[in-house]
């Protein structure tokens, strides 16, 4: 590892490090695991995902997006077996195979394909986790036990508010006000940083009656492997889900965060080593019993603006964690629990993507659709099956945009209008034919299973005097079984009229598809593929209807 720019790396790794930590504590005691968790994630991730991934400058650890699939798995695998002692083996087992499926993404090149999720999918995902994020810090809030299930935060709300503590509440405001009131006095401190600790203090020398954190584990974290060497087949099967969500949630979490420090740095990251990277370190955390992470935004930018270039700054950052978790984790104990809350409000805001939101009535109204079904699933039912579910609105869409595109730029004319276009001259090149009974069907675009139905359709179409009626190829990158069996069905049913079809300009994919297929000779000859526009045009000078 080449090591350049050491100041503004060393400091760019001990300011993201300083944001991290309330980070961290708060994303573990809203995993159900507790802040040592979310700490240990911190570490362990931000260290060999720096040393193993794809972008020199990303800072790894526990994420929103993250923790919310977490804090599910944990509460339900708790809901089944009764205890976290007793679930304690089938939740490592998650996040150790969502560190396996991760790595298999990379080796898989799997990487690449992240940038083709609609932009839709992603801010409605994006800002359902915010509004996830927010609404389980009502209760944290109130200073009080928050459920483990969105509705039942609601259906529970009015009882929580008999019972809310005052000053849990005030802290959580005087948390909110210092993290965004304290940049206009200086940014050189993290404010996250300042309203963990001024609140605290508050908190203490005040002697209030109010949640806290409570005891951490002293010292390194021991190695838990023997609780999910333990597990047998049907808690495997139990796992397999949720980690294959928490592999995908943190792939798309970490490369979206890789291309953020790009557009920063105008470096190019490695998206498939960056998921092998991830997958390392989130293995290597669920043996210690730490929360699984990803590439996180906020401290990467931080890290960024602070002078981290290199992956020292990554390595670095985990260095600070483990020696605050050493050094001062007996003072973590004392930290309110409303104080993370506010804490963790403030990034669930941060999550939330007010520009998608901002601007639902001004984009199309599929977009707009997606992205509120992706936000409300999200919220209210599952991840992954928002972003599925998603997807598959966002592909119809797609499909069915396209082949309205295709069927609109489809001519169906007689080629006396190519004229122009088509060198219709004798041997001498100076008359030009004329071809009264001959048409031109231009295609635009893909013959794919979202346009076959729009091909058949132009059979009604043709012209009853047509002799000949020539299939202009040259706009069609693409074809699938479905358009290739369209388009031979359309052939066949115009060879039944008598009419002579002709392909000009074919590319190479549908051409190899159709040699493969046995289109050609089959279904049309050889002789009736021509390469150029002028081949076919000295085809027709001699062309006579049979």
């Amino acid at each position: 590892m080449k090591i350049t720019n050491l100041k503004g790396n060393i400091f760019g790794g001990i300011t993201a490090g300083i944001v991290a930590l309330p980070l961290a504590l708060g994303f573990g005691v809203q995993s159900g695991l507790g802040a040592s968790a979310g700490l240990y994630g911190a570490i362990v991730l931000g260290l060999l995902a720096a040393i193993f991934g794809g972008t020199n400058t990303q800072i790894s650890g526990p994420t929103g997006p993250m923790t919310v699939i977490t804090a599910t798995t944990v509460s339900i695998a708790i809901a089944k077996y009764g205890s976290l002692d007793s679930a304690l083996g089938v939740i490592l087992l998650t996040f150790f195979l969502a560190g396996v499926f991760q790595i298999i993404f990379g080796v898989l090149k799997i990487g690449k394909y992240i940038k083709y999720i609609p932009y839709p999918v992603l801010s409605g995902f994006m800002s359902g986790i915010g509004i996830i994020i927010i609404i389980f810090q009502i209760f944290p809030m109130l200073g009080l036990p928050s459920p483990t299930k969105i509705t039942d935060v609601f259906i529970e709300l009015p009882n929580g508010l008999k019972k809310l503590n005052d000053f849990a509440i005030y802290l959580t405001i005087g948390t909110i006000a210092i993290i965004y009131l304290f940049p206009k006095i200086t940014k050189a401190i993290p404010s996250t940083l300042v309203s963990l600790i001024v609140v605290t203090v508050i908190s203490y020398l005040l002697k209030l009656d109010i949640p806290l954190i409570g005891d951490m584990p002293k010292g390194l974290p021991s190695i838990k492997f023997s609780a999910i060497s333990t597990i047998g087949f049907s808690e495997l099967n139990m796992a397999l889900l949720p980690a294959i969500t928490l592999a995908g949630i943190g792939a798309i979490d970490s490369l979206l965060t890789s291309v953020v420090a790009d557009n920063f740095t105008h470096t190019k990251h490695k998206s498939n080593k960056e998921l092998i990277g991830q997958g390392i370190g989130n293995m290597i955390t669920s043996i210690i019993g730490g929360i699984p992470g990803a590439g996180a935004t906020m401290r990467t930018v931080v890290n960024i603006k602070s002078g981290g270039t290199t992956k020292v700054s990554g390595i670095i950052h985990a260095i600070i964690l483990l020696l605050i978790l050493l050094g001062l984790g007996k003072y973590v104990a004392y930290i309110p629990l409303s104080v993370l809350a506010g804490i963790l409000i403030t990034v669930g805001i941060g999550i939330i993507d007010r520009r998608g939101l901002k601007n639902i009535f001004k984009v199309g109204k599929s977009d707009a659709f997606i992205l509120v079904i992706v936000l409300v699933l999200t919220v209210f039912v599952d991840l992954l099956q928002a972003v599925g579910i998603g997807m598959v609105i966002a592909s119809m869409i797609f499909m069915r945009k396209a082949s309205d595109t295709v069927e609109a730029s489809t001519e169906l004319v007689n080629v006396d209008e190519f004229d122009r276009e088509i060198p219709w001259k004798d041997e001498k090149g100076l008359t030009k034919i004329k071809w009264k009974n001959v048409y031109i069907h231009r295609f635009d675009g893909p013959l794919f299973f979202g346009v076959a139905s729009k091909m058949l359709e132009r059979v009604n179409k043709i012209p009853k005097n047509a002799e000949v009626i020539i299939f202009r190829m040259s706009k069609v990158p693409f074809m699938d079984q479905s358009g290739l069996y369209a388009l031979g069905d359309v052939i066949k049913k115009m060879q039944d009229l008598g009419i002579t079809v002709v392909l000009t300009m074919p590319q190479e994919q549908p051409l190899v598809l159709l040699n493969q297929n046995k289109f050609i000779p089959k279904i049309i000859s050889n002789e009736f593929v021509f390469k150029t526009i002028d081949d076919c045009a000295n085809w027709l000078k001699t062309y006579e209807k049979n």
